[in-house]
């Protein structure tokens, strides 16, 4: 299993920027003749992450998220770190090809490297 960052070039400032998760949403209730005090948070998932991104990038999310499902899954990572996870390094060398050949430099990975413990 590979895993990559996904880094995206920012619709306002033109720099490179990769979404993270920094706090979890929070749902609750309204209800109709009594308070509902229970609030549950949760994190987002991979797809709902990117999906709110809209706009904020340089390039179509919906795009980027078809393409990236050719060959992978999105994933946070940490509750926190949105990555792509591919099965092997051939289907992530060929999925950061085919980002090239879409979207140029507007998008890219950036590879995690596996550390092997002691």
């Amino acid at each position: 299993m590979e895993r990559a960052f996904l880094w995206f070039k920012c619709a306002a400032m033109h720099d490179p920027v990769r979404p993270v998760l920094k706090r979890p949403a929070a749902i609750g209730w309204e209800a109709k003749f009594r308070q509902v005090d229970l609030v549950i948070e949760r994190p987002l998932q991979g797809e709902e992450l990117l999906a709110r991104m809209k706009g904020w990038f340089t390039v179509d999310v919906k795009q980027a998220k078809e393409v990236i499902q050719q060959y992978g899954k999105l994933k946070l990572l940490d509750e926190y770190h949105l990555v792509v996870e591919t099965e092997g390094e051939e289907a992530m060398t060929a999925l950061a090809e085919k980002l090239a050949a879409t979207f140029g430099e507007e998008m890219g990975l950036e590879r995690l490297v596996k550390k092997k413990l002691a």
